[in-house]
């Protein structure tokens, strides 16, 4: 089969990889053309159309498929603060990046790259990797509105650590330039060069160490240094998250047996969710879910997951944006009883980009996220495949499968110096550029942003003109719940 004629070939890019037909110098040039139609300093504007759709509307609009009790949680941690509300509002953003120029030139997008979707966990080789983390949304779309959706998220987690307008303005530009930098590096490379490149987190924090004079060259800054501190706090309780910890804090020994423990609406064990004979029947499909899901993986892969024996399920809360979407954990331990794997059964719905971009070539969307993450991970979970599942409802629903939890963590925004936040999305504005890269014609990108700061600027005047959108945003849906036109659980 050609790569023209498998299932899967949008999914990497426009039409055919570019390689095969267009010349390095012509690719650059391709990007340099596109400012005719879209000029760099176009991506500055924000201004919301007269037709633009009500936000708090295209949130009940997700509703209307997610499990009803779950949803008032949902707007309850979207009601936490405004940025909390953009994290779920990806939608929204989506629809609005819609009437926004871009230079034509397609991606396997993430669909929602906020900040708090980057972090670190365990590649398949064992070392800690910084990279995107979250591809529910994930679909072929245009390059920007990732970046997009990074720069309005920092200059939003700027506002809500109480930062000025000019450090939050060097926050933007330095992600921005680190994505077009990045990207000029990745245009000049080999393909299988940029297809291995990863961001190793411990080289990072020696690097950092260099920038702040730790090695002799230069006097330490208090806050890079306080920064260098919170990165290595962070990758040290990342590497504390594995199975292990996660079976102390979500399972508990009854009788001598392992099983989830019951702390509702969070985590309810089936037998507590549903009657005996609906939890077996639905039991029993997450039996054929793991046969069947196994085989969405490579043979040596399939051979390990045989080693462990099932033991129970339970529906799990996740996130932000994603409550409401059912979410359950799978609890498997290995031969000595001692030896657990945590899996995340995960409702695959179609992408936010859809409606915008098209729909996905996959007809299962469990197959559309696992193969996305694929296409823009350098390094992703050796457990992840998909697979359609029956309710008890009649209904078939897709889902992806994962790891629970590798050694994964995540910045704490809540905590965030400016020093520690340029630093962060200089890594985020790197790590997506390389993801792009991966699906992308990089060379047409690199040519399209060039050398100076143009779009740099363009981007961290777009964020800014977000948060204000995002404010109003988020102020309209307080009164949707203070109207009582939504209904909010808070503090869950």
């Amino acid at each position: 089969m050609t790569i023209q004629d498998s299932p899967g070939a949008a999914a990497i890019g426009e039409e055919k990889p570019p390689a095969l037909h267009l010349s390095p110098a012509e690719r650059a040039a391709k990007g340099k053309a596109a400012r005719v139609f879209a000029s760099r300093q176009l991506h500055a504007g924000w201004e919301p159309r007269a037709d633009r759709p009500d936000p708090v509307s295209l949130l009940e609009s997700q509703a209307a498929s997610r499990v009803p009790e779950l949803v008032p949680i949902r707007y309850g941690r979207m009601m936490v603060s405004a940025f909390t509300f953009y994290r779920g509002a990806a939608l929204i953003m989506a629809s609005d990046l819609s009437t926004t120029p871009d230079s034509g030139i397609r991606v396997q997008a993430c669909g929602d790259a906020h900040m708090s979707n980057f972090g670190v966990f365990a590649s398949a080789e064992r070392s800690l990797v910084f990279d995107v983390n979250d591809f529910d949304e994930t679909l072929p779309g245009p390059w920007e509105w990732d970046v997009k959706r990074l720069a309005a998220s920092l200059a939003i987690a700027g506002r809500e650590r109480g930062f000025t307008d000019k450090q939050r303005s060097s926050i933007v530009l330095e992600m921005a330039a680190a994505y077009r930098t990045e990207m000029a590096k990745l245009s000049q490379m080999r393909d299988l060069d940029v297809w291995y490149a990863k961001l190793n987190i411990d080289s990072v924090i020696v690097d950092i160490g260099g920038q702040l004079g730790l090695d002799g060259k230069k006097k330490p800054d208090k806050g890079l240094s306080k920064a260098k501190v919170n990165a290595e706090k962070i990758v040290a309780k990342a590497r504390t998250r594995d199975s292990m910890q996660a079976l102390g804090k979500l399972t508990e020994t009854v009788n001598g047996e392992t099983r989830f423990i019951s702390s509702p609406p969070l985590i309810v064990p089936i037998e507590e969710l549903l009657p005996d004979e609906r939890a077996n029947e639905l039991t029993g499909q997450f039996h054929k879910l793991l046969h069947s899901y196994g085989s969405t993986l490579q043979s040596d892969r399939r051979h390990l997951l045989s080693q462990f024996r099932f033991v129970g399920v339970a529906r799990k809360v996740v996130g932000v944006g994603s409550v409401g979407t059912r979410a359950w954990v799978i609890l498997m331990l290995g031969s000595d009883g001692q030896d657990p794997l945590l899996l995340q059964a995960k409702e695959a719905q179609p992408s936010v980009l859809a409606e915008f971009v098209g729909k996905s070539d996959y007809s299962n969307e469990g197959e559309r996220v696992v193969a996305g993450q694929h296409l823009m991970q350098a390094s992703s979970d050796i457990f992840l495949g998909w697979d359609k599942v029956l309710g008890l409802d009649g209904v078939y629903r897709d889902f992806y499968v994962r790891q629970l939890r590798d050694w994964k963590g995540s910045a704490d925004t809540d905590t965030m110096i400016p020093e520690g936040m340029s630093i962060y999305g200089r890594l985020c504005g790197w790590t997506l550029a390389r993801a792009h890269a991966r699906s992308g014609d990089r060379m047409a990108i690199a040519g399209y942003l060039g050398s100076g700061k143009v779009f740099d600027q363009a981007i961290a005047a777009f964020s800014e003109a977000y948060a204000d959108q995002n404010e109003r945003d988020y102020d309209a849906m307080l009164q949707a719940v203070s109207s009582g036109r939504l209904v909010a659980i808070t503090g869950l």
